[in-house]
């Protein structure tokens, strides 16, 4: 804990990017409930969970509940939609730093190659292809 304090604040800081946070090579304890919390909401039996919340939502609608019942499954289904959004952000940043990564990998393998050829050319392109995700 006094290790993880010792660093400074922009590292500790939990506004990162999911890839950067934790211990290098080890995700943080959100990044792994976010990970299995998103496992179970593309499962069947979270399918069926969300089909039964609307389902009692609209009976409900349908036979005259009161204010308060449709306020509950409202709120309900509101909650779970602000969840599925968090976890699909999440999942979405984690995905596109791997895609990075690989073709980060791709490219410099690929302009090594060139380079063993000596294709001047070729190389001063992919060099510009490779930096292209910094300018943006």
């Amino acid at each position: 804990m006094l290790a993880a304090l010792a660093r400074p604040l922009s590292e500790r800081s939990p506004f990162r990017h999911p890839v950067e946070r934790g211990e290098p090579g080890r995700r943080g304890t959100f990044d792994a409930v976010a990970e299995r919390a998103s496992y179970f909401s593309s499962s069947p039996l979270f399918f069926l969970a969300c089909v039964a919340m609307v389902l009692a939502w609209a009976l409900g609608y349908v036979f005259g509940a009161g204010p308060r019942y449709e306020q509950v499954t409202a709120t309900a289904l509101t909650a779970t939609t602000l969840l599925l959004l968090a976890l699909l952000k999440n999942a979405e940043l984690r995905g596109s730093a791997a895609m990075q990564h690989k073709l980060d990998a791709v490219a410099t393998a690929m302009l090594q190659a060139i380079r063993e050829e000596n294709d001047r050319r070729a190389g001063e392109l992919l060099e510009r292809a490779i930096g292209i995700d910094e300018e943006l």
